[in-house]
């Protein structure tokens, strides 16, 4: 299965005591890269969050969003917090005296800023239940967005694979050329050796030794050799499945390597039409790998 790096999922949980509900989508990264936000209630099991996550997230960026609400009869308790109150006053008492500013610090002013009052329900959740409830809506969400991304995977896969095809039948236009740019070089040479010697009895063996030099120079088989085993190992990359991103981005990097020898060696505007084709394919094949995790 090849799975795309693009994808989201969801799922919730509703029963008589709580509700919750896990998000998750994604974009292409290099790694994996997992974001979590959920309520403060719940930070405590962030880590086993990211322990799940894990049999679902290899490679890609991904946002978790987590929301709950506690359903079940609970109180609310007003909670001073002494220690934050004191660090007010004190920095108040600090600032007048700096400043020679006449204090008036009263209960209800000092109450006003931040934490130094909280509501924290006073009811206690079982932690290992709550843990399991999370557990079993993170895994739910992961399923359904394995689903997206492999759905989203097959059609790069499909798309890929014809891609890969058009790569074998430029590979197969440029060896059907090659023989026919030796010949037509060596009909260049004779015509200027005609010209330039005006007589006719031409040397052979010199005519032989240059198209052989340039043939050496000129010759794409082993580049096409390459392309043919490279089209081959995405293939079977593909075919084989699983994280394919990394292998299939080294592939690529070596079949854009022979493209841009073919071109340096290219002995006609057609071989080079040809390379430049292959050039543009090759990056388009790039990009879609990129989506690929």
């Amino acid at each position: 299965m090849i799975l795309s790096m693009t994808g989201f999922g969801r799922a919730e949980l509703i029963d008589e005591k709580r509700k919750l509900i896990v998000e998750m989508k994604s974009v292409n990264h290099r790694y994996a890269d997992i974001t979590i936000k959920m309520p403060r209630r719940l930070n405590r099991f962030e880590a086993g969050v990211r322990t799940v996550l894990k049999d679902y997230i290899s490679r890609g960026k991904v946002d978790v969003f987590i929301t709950y609400e506690n359903l079940g009869e609970s109180e609310v308790a007003v909670r001073y917090n002494r220690d934050i109150a004191s660090e007010y006053v004190k920095y108040f008492r600090e600032m007048s005296e700096e400043f020679s500013l006449q204090e008036e610090l009263k209960p209800t002013a000092i109450g006003r800023f931040p934490e130094v009052f909280t509501l924290e329900e006073s009811s206690e959740e079982n932690d290992d239940e709550l843990f399991a409830c999370l557990e079993k809506v993170v895994r739910e969400a992961g399923e359904h967005f394995v689903q997206a991304r492999a759905k989203e995977g097959e059609n790069l896969k499909k798309d890929l694979l014809e891609k890969i095809a058009e790569m074998q039948k430029l590979v197969d236009r440029i060896e059907a050329l090659s023989p026919q740019i030796i010949e037509d070089y060596k009909s260049r040479l004779r015509e200027k050796l005609d010209e330039f010697l005006q007589r006719n009895d031409i040397d052979e063996g010199r005519i032989a030794a240059e198209v052989t030099i340039f043939a050496d120079k000129i010759c794409v088989d082993e580049e096409m050799v390459r392309l043919r085993s490279h089209v081959d190992g995405v293939r079977g990359i593909l075919e084989e499945g699983g994280a394919v991103g990394r292998k299939l981005d080294f592939i690529v990097q070596e079949m854009n390597r022979e493209a841009n020898t073919t071109l340096s060696k290219a002995g006609s505007l057609d071989v080079t039409d040809i390379g430049i084709e292959m050039k543009t394919l090759i990056e388009k094949i790039r990009e879609q790998i990129q989506n690929l995790e």
